[in-house]
């Protein structure tokens, strides 16, 4: 490392005030900040001194993402293999998931940072470092066999549309990677929806079994039945998308993220107990096919739990109060719950939660702020 360090120390000059690559500032200091601490410090204003700096942040929130990463590789390649009737080892089950999965990986960085790297030299500042959980982020809730190109749509419009215009990381309203599902979904719908889009090569009809049908188990529900229990569901062994279908694994995340101090654990929290709370009012009705589904079960299917654990606890888009976060996160449960039972025709209601209370989180917040403003002023008055 201290020759790298020596190394960047000797062509740094070239890429300063009055150097030859001087344009090209922006994303030098990217490359040497990700690889070493910046000596620089904030000047000017009131700020919080903390040792971990935001591209630590974000790598801390990449590492909590590996589980869900690395399982969804290898539940890729189990359920294509499964839809064949071909029983193999772990790891060419795990070989064929990684080949599917990376590239869209590969995609979705080249796209995002390719487009913030444009605008940071455009403007003439600093690279910014929320893509590099972004970028991770996409791949994870998107089906596997999303076309590359749609991948690339999708990401600069969330990208250029949900962060830059907004002035970039920490000035958005919506979480980017929800941006871009969302995106896909109304544009691409048969893309995101259906039986054939959750397994790799069953859309092409790649000598499937008779009797797969590739259905993830919120589509089942719609038709009445679920061939899956709910320890299948909790490990992860169902189609999905990539990132979405272990709930050990992404607990496993939720973990890191909790004992580093990076993610909120009231919001993390408040929306686990507001889709169960949902689950159970629906299920002692039963009106539905969707309302039958066990409570605890609900919690394990579809994104539930990856949107409650890595695009709630967003620190940009969510709320700032600390009240206001049991308010935001026990909302994106109910509401998850109450448009996967309500809307058969889209049953994964959880992307649609979190994007609304994005859109009312500084709203929550300021009825937050007025009221402890009022409460605050009545004590004044009382002892005055």
């Amino acid at each position: 490392m201290k020759a790298l360090r020596n190394y960047l120390d000797k062509i740094k000059p070239n890429f300063e005030e009055g150097g030859k690559f001087e344009k090209l500032h922006s994303t030098f200091e990217a490359f040497e900040t990700l690889l070493f601490v910046p000596d620089t410090t904030t000047k000017g204003g009131t700020h919080v001194k903390d040792v971990v700096d935001l591209k630590r942040t974000m790598a801390v929130v990449v590492m909590a993402v590996m589980p869900a990463l690395l399982f969804g590789m290898w539940n890729v390649g189990y359920q294509h293999f499964l839809s064949v009737g071909q029983e193999m080892s772990f790891w060419p089950t795990f070989w064929y998931g990684f080949l599917r999965v990376f590239p869209i990986v590969i995609v979705s960085y080249v796209t995002g940072l390719g487009i913030e790297f444009g605008f940071a030299q455009w403007r003439g500042h600093e690279v910014n470092e929320g893509f590099l959980v972004t970028g991770m982020l996409i791949p994870l809730i998107v089906p596997v066999d999303t076309p590359l190109w749609m991948i690339v749509v999708a990401v600069a419009f969330s990208v250029v549309i949900g962060k830059e215009v907004f002035g970039g990381t920490g000035m958005n309203i919506w979480n980017p990677a929800l941006l871009t599902r969302a995106f896909l979904f109304f544009a691409y719908p048969s893309k995101m929806s259906g039986d054939t889009v959750w397994i790799s090569g069953l859309s092409k009809g790649e000598g499937v079994v008779d009797g797969f049908s590739g259905a993830t188990p919120l589509g089942q529900a719609i038709t009445g039945h679920i061939d899956v229990s709910l320890w299948d569901s909790f490990i992860g062994i169902i189609p999905g998308s990539i990132g979405e279908t272990s709930t050990v694994a992404i607990l496993i995340g939720a973990a890191i993220l909790l004992y580093t101090g990076i993610a909120n654990w009231k919001i993390m929290v408040s929306v686990f107990v507001g889709g169960y709370l949902m689950a159970v009012v629906f299920h002692a009705i039963g009106a539905s096919y969707l309302m039958h589904i066990e409570p605890i079960m609900q919690l394990c299917l579809g994104g539930f739990a990856f949107g409650a654990v890595f695009m709630a606890t967003d620190p940009v888009s969510a709320t700032r109060t600390e009240k206001g976060k049991w308010i935001y996160g026990f909302l994106i449960g109910v509401f998850a719950i109450l448009i996967r039972v309500f809307n058969p025709a889209y049953p994964e209601g959880m992307m649609l939660a979190i994007l609304l209370m994005n859109t009312f989180a500084p709203l929550i917040d300021h009825f937050v702020v007025q009221g402890n403003i009022k409460r605050r002023l009545k004590r004044a008055k009382m002892v005055s």
